[in-house]
């Protein structure tokens, strides 16, 4: 959409721009993603300039007496960070109080204002005035941080979020990694280096606010609010807040220790490249490179591994390849022979070197993995009116984390532990945290599973998932032919579904616990067990009442010979307790294809699960999803007729 054109993003509903379009890369073309994308590239690309230049202006050119070159890096880190702990409480609850617009071009004058006066800090070539500038960057991306992630679910649909994450996470790194190198490169130009350093700070700051002037409003999401200007107090409150909802409490853990890991190898970089590898600053340099690029793919692969949906169960996959590559990069580099000083050239001359490479490359695209589709939950399932106070508490963990990171690092390095040794110790630490983490949110677990059944066992397509709600209750109505049909569903939604399924069910191996812990809800017909028909139907009100989705299959049990059997009267039961509870959800029909025949149905003479590749890998199977019933016209003939029809879509 042109500029010109008067765009205003509401927190409810979607914009026309909304509509499909083919991949992220799009939005780049989209008024109410571009702007944003830019000024937050030009933003974090400032930040790094600034610092790296700094650093080496410190460590090589300048010699402060307070100020040691091997405490530089320490220092300006710390100062950096020290505002998102003392800061990030109030600049949430700023962020949900205005206007989100309004916020980012305040943020963005005010790194206009920091910048002129650090570029008098390097023209005079004063310590002390640029360690004040460090402060006050962070301070400015303290107050950019809650906007940065608040903004994105106002401009973007449930399609987009794990794109747009993507794209801005991979913009993020990608602008780290050229404001290291533009600021070490500029910072080391003869006579003229302070002077450009400068200049480069000052444009990129009125670049970022020019473009700022092109991002539609994003309105208020609680204008009521009053500030709580005490940041012990509010910090406390946030935590609280954040910590009302587990699965997002937990998703807030689960990114600060992605950060923690991280920083554990981003710190130890330029160490493990000189000790380690031997080689000269360019290596060192270079594994940046390898490591951003890595975080940066693994963003923009979420999309496509989710297809376009908000896709925890890529979480586990990235825990997994992080500990996998972490682990794998200790046995890579533990063995390598002492050399002299290695130029970039003739480390990459060493096949020995390729393995280091690609483990770092791995192991970070994985870490892109594991985070975008966390954030992208965040987003979801925070309340919007207090969103911006969620993330505010996700970057207090963060800056905590980093912290605790960097004092763990420096205990294991002073008990004698190697560098490879430290990240052997990560790895191991990342698939043990991983592991807990996944106890205590079972759901994404369930995802991955639903996510590599639906994509590495069958080739599953969804058609019409756009009539799976995205919020409020909804009854979702559905054939069953095979003992795997709730997992499939799992993977079409991006939402949790709480499933009313025949008691018989939990007792088959694995399938069983893997519907306990997705508390599925067991029935048993009424004649048969009584007190767990009535109990089925108790639960079914309730996570209807609770707005949540609830999965049946009206025609009581798997099919035994491939054809939709008539619809029993349950789902009239649980449109009727519903309505007492004053709930009227709508009715989604949904229709399994191409699933009778295949390993886990009952074609087989002797049961299930007889012959496993009856049909060969990857059977293409499908889920067709229809428009949804408002509760009152639903009848179980009308219901069957509507499922009966997306049945003839082929799959």
């Amino acid at each position: 959409m042109s500029a010109q054109h008067p765009v205003t993003l509401s927190p409810t509903a979607q914009p026309a721009e909304a509509a499909a379009h083919p991949n992220q890369f799009a939005l780049l073309r989209q008024r109410r993603f571009a702007p944003f994308f830019w000024t937050q590239f030009a933003g974090a690309a400032n930040d790094n300039l600034f610092k790296f230049a700094f650093t080496v202006m410190v460590t090589y050119q300048l010699s402060v007496s307070w100020m040691p070159p091997a405490l530089a890096g320490l220092v300006i880190g710390a100062l950096f960070i020290l505002p998102f702990l003392l800061f990030s409480a109030t600049a949430g609850q700023l962020t949900d109080k205005y206007e989100k617009t309004r916020i980012i071009r305040f943020v963005k004058n005010l790194e206009i204002a920091i910048m002129l006066v650090a570029g008098a800090g390097f023209v005079a070539g004063s310590a002390a005035i640029l360690l004040g500038c460090v402060f006050l960057m962070g301070l400015h991306s303290t107050l950019f941080g809650p906007v940065k992630f608040a903004y994105l679910p106002q401009a973007l649909n449930e399609r987009e979020l794990t794109g747009g994450n993507g794209m801005v996470e991979m913009g993020t790194f990608v602008a780290i990694l050229l404001g290291n190198v533009a600021g070490g490169l500029l910072v080391a130009l003869p006579a003229i280096g302070h002077t450009t350093v400068a200049v480069a700070c000052l444009a990129l700051a009125l670049l970022g606010r020019l473009v700022a002037q092109f991002i539609p409003p994003a309105p208020a999401t609680d204008p009521g609010l009053t500030v709580n200007w005490n940041p012990v107090s509010e910090t406390w409150r946030n935590l609280k807040l954040a910590h009302g909802n587990t699965v997002v409490f937990r998703s807030l853990l689960g990114i600060s220790w992605m950060w923690f890991f991280g920083a554990v190898f981003l710190s130890q970089f330029p160490s493990f490249a000189k000790d380690v590898l031997h080689g000269n600053e360019q290596v060192a340099s270079l594994l940046l490179v390898v490591f951003s690029v890595g975080i940066g793919i693994g963003s923009l692969l979420c999309e496509v591994l989710s297809r376009r949906h908000v896709e925890i169960g890529l979480v586990p996959l990235g825990a997994i390849g992080m500990s996998v590559f972490a682990i794998d990069l200790y046995f890579a580099s533990r063995a390598l022979p002492p050399s002299e000083v290695l130029t970039l050239a003739a480390f990459a001359a060493q096949p020995a070197h390729w393995r280091v490479m690609a483990d770092l490359l791995l192991l970070s695209l994985f870490a892109g993995l594991y985070s975008v589709p966390m954030y992208a939950l965040i987003q979801m399932r925070s309340q919007p009116t207090h969103r911006a106070r969620i993330i505010a508490a996700n970057n207090i963990l963060n800056a905590l984390f980093m912290i605790a990171s960097a004092v763990l690092a420096g205990a294991l390095l002073s008990a004698g532990f190697t560098v490879p040794q430290i990240f052997l110790f990560t790895g191991i630490a990342n698939a043990v945290v991983a592991f807990y983490i996944f106890l205590l949110v079972p759901e994404y677990l369930l995802r991955f599973v639903a996510w590599v059944l639906s994509r590495c066992i069958y080739r599953f397509k969804v058609r019409g998932d756009e009539h799976i709600p995205t919020e409020g209750a909804a009854i979702l109505a559905c054939n069953h032919v095979s003992f795997v049909d709730a997992v499939l569903l799992m993977a079409a939604s991006p939402r949790p579904i709480y499933f009313i399924m025949d008691h018989r069910i939990f007792r088959i191996p694995v399938l069983g616990a893997l519907f306990r812990l997705a508390k599925a809800i067991p029935v048993a017909p009424q004649k048969d067990d009584a007190a767990t028909y009535e109990a089925a139907f108790e639960r079914a009100a309730q996570v209807l009442k609770d707005g949540d989705l609830l999965a049946i299959f009206p025609e009581g049990g798997i099919t035994r010979n491939g054809q939709l059997q008539a619809f029993k009267g349950g789902i009239m039961k649980i449109i009727e307790r519903a309505q007492a509870d004053g709930v009227r959800a709508p009715v989604v029909p949904m229709a399994l294809t191409n699933l009778w025949g295949s390993f886990f149905s009952r074609i087989e003479q002797g049961g299930a699960m007889v012959r496993p590749f009856r049909r060969g890998m990857f059977n293409r199977v499908g889920l067709n999803v229809g428009a949804p019933l408002p509760a009152a016209e639903v009848q179980p003939a009308l219901l069957r007729e509507r499922v009966a029809g997306l049945l003839q879509i082929s799959a």
